[in-house]
């Protein structure tokens, strides 16, 4: 049984083991940082630059085996109703068993019943589909919005996809 809690700065060593090369970092933090490989220090200043707000959550998902997940969840407007899921990472060793549509379950639940969120976003990458799917499973769809992001990353330029799901949609 998965369960959630807060990050730990702790975390942040089995977080960056689960990341091989730099394909796969990229498409887990979308060029958030500046540098591959990042360090458990790098993780825990990225978010201590947060430390002080109450927009900001940083979540690890665990089991009876350890930790085995992990994601951030940050408002995105002063009204606090919309709620965006970044930095989604599952134990590569564990891929492939539904922990990760799990996680996000539980990431879920606790947005709209704890953090009394309306919706719920994320962007994943169009050459992730294995991410994509998992998002897909645990509820989101894709928005309406014909509008798509692209960066440039390892020189190919990378289109991003956007998913959300409401509280309506939770609900039923």
């Amino acid at each position: 049984m998965i369960r959630l809690r807060p990050y730990k700065a702790c975390d942040a060593k089995t977080i960056v083991s689960w990341i091989k090369n730099e394909f796969s970092f990229r498409q887990w933090c979308a060029d958030r940082y500046d540098h591959y490989p990042i360090t458990a220090d790098d993780i825990n200043a990225h978010y201590n630059s947060f430390a002080m707000s109450d927009d900001f959550f940083a979540m690890t998902a665990f089991d009876e085996s350890g930790i085995i997940g992990h994601l951030i969840m940050r408002f995105t407007d002063k009204d606090k109703k919309i709620l965006r899921f970044g930095f989604i990472i599952v134990d590569d060793k564990k891929r492939g068993q539904s922990l990760g549509k799990e996680m996000i379950s539980l990431s879920l639940k606790y947005a709209f019943e704890i953090l009394k969120a309306e919706k719920v976003t994320l962007g994943v990458f169009e050459n992730n589909p294995a991410a994509y799917n998992c998002y897909k499973a645990a509820g989101f769809k894709d928005t309406k919005n014909s509008k798509f992001e692209y960066y440039n990353i390892l020189g190919e330029s990378w289109k991003c996809l956007e998913l959300e799901t409401t509280i309506f949609e939770y609900k039923n």
